[in-house]
């Protein structure tokens, strides 16, 4: 399940399934969902209304960034783990 526009607008904290595109396993004991945090201001266009880039990090020195093409990223209150 992905995030979508207004929802990378305004959150501060998603979670990964664990396929992050740094190809680093970053789960800890329990394997839950990773979590990432907001690293800066979410890049929209106004070209393609649908496209987002927004910027998170993990810990200290892992940065990526949320695109619509990531899927496996959701809201903290969808989490599946939590259900």
């Amino acid at each position: 399940m992905a995030i979508t526009r207004a929802q990378a607008l305004t959150l501060n904290e998603i979670h990964d399934d664990g396929g992050c595109p740094t190809n680093v396993d970053h789960r800890g004991r329990d394997k839950g969902a990773i979590r990432w945090r907001r690293n800066g201001r979410t890049q929209t266009w106004i070209t393609r209304p649908n496209d987002f880039r927004m910027p998170i990090k993990h810990g200290l020195r892992d940065y990526s960034a949320v695109t619509p093409s990531w899927n496996n990223v959701h809201a903290p209150e969808d989490c599946p783990r939590d259900a």
